[in-house]
């Protein structure tokens, strides 16, 4: 049995906050620049502004945007791992919460959805833990801002409709809400699972990188098919048109009932934010 100190936890926690927020991973920005020399005029400008920005916040350990997200982790922890002094919820909660007040990333989460009190701190974080093997703990931070969140959505489809049902949910939900998620966009996907599951699905599809292929030789295709049906819809960058709405579509499933057929679709931004440690 490996022993991992609490403090441990929160230290790498509020360091992979502050990366996070401040540098766009490699995949992104490269695509980003890829985006750029396909396109022309107001397309083309807008993305160098993009990438330029990225560039700043970087170089001057400053925000990428000032919606610095809710704070989401996607945490494994191997079985040979026993936490010491504390628990990886309130080890993780800490980290975040002192990275957000330290670093001044702004706090976007209120206690109560309707009261709407301010909690200070970007607390309470979004934790999702999966028990694996071996003697590590894998944390991944996904910082998700409001207006991409927004965009989120989520239908149960009929088995009848099968993928075109899926393709055409899709492509509707891009021309009704990809303008609000600030594209070019990345899409994940969820496909199966059941009400409650399908949402984090989709959300975890966008820990992919860019570049990236699906084990499944159908879905891979499909996510392909979508991406070009996708950018051939012209909303491009920032919504004022162009080659590129989208940069990437990633799709997960899982089994399902024999009845149903969910798909929710999580929307990221360009500004699409994450960050990877093992202890």
């Amino acid at each position: 049995m490996r022993q991992i100190k609490s403090e441990q936890i929160s230290s790498a926690v509020s360091k992979l906050c502050h990366q996070a927020n401040i540098s766009l991973p490699d995949d992104i920005f490269f695509a980003l620049q890829k985006a750029a020399k396909n396109e022309s005029g107001a397309a083309k400008s807008i993305l160098e502004d993009i990438i330029k920005n990225a560039e700043i916040a970087k170089k001057e350990d400053i925000p990428l945007c000032q919606d610095t997200g809710m704070a989401n982790f996607f945490v494994k922890i191997g079985k040979e791992v026993f936490i010491e002094d504390g628990d990886i919820y309130s080890a993780i909660n800490q980290g975040a919460a002192e990275s957000y007040k330290n670093n001044y990333l702004r706090k976007s989460i209120v206690s109560d959805p309707i009261i709407r009190k301010n909690t200070g701190d970007n607390t309470p974080a979004n934790i999702y833990i999966d028990i694996v093997e071996g003697s590590q703990i894998e944390i991944v931070f996904m910082p998700k801002g409001g207006g991409s969140s927004n965009a989120s959505i989520l239908k149960m489809l009929s088995p009848a409709e099968s993928w075109t049902g899926v393709e055409n949910f899709v492509l509707n939900a891009v021309k009704e809400k990809g303008r609000n998620a600030c594209p070019p966009l990345i899409l994940g996907i969820g496909i199966g699972g059941d009400f409650e599951s399908i949402g984090l699905l989709a959300k975890k599809s966008l820990l992919r990188e860019i570049g990236s292929k699906n084990p499944n030789n159908f879905y891979a295709q499909k996510e392909d098919d979508l991406l070009n049906k996708i950018n051939a819809l012209g909303i491009g960058a920032m919504g004022l048109g162009g080659k590129t709405t989208a940069l990437a579509v990633f799709i997960n499933t899982k089994a399902t009932h024999i009845a149903s057929l969910p798909v929710a679709i999580s929307f990221q931004c360009h500004s699409s934010r994450r960050a990877k440690i093992t202890l």
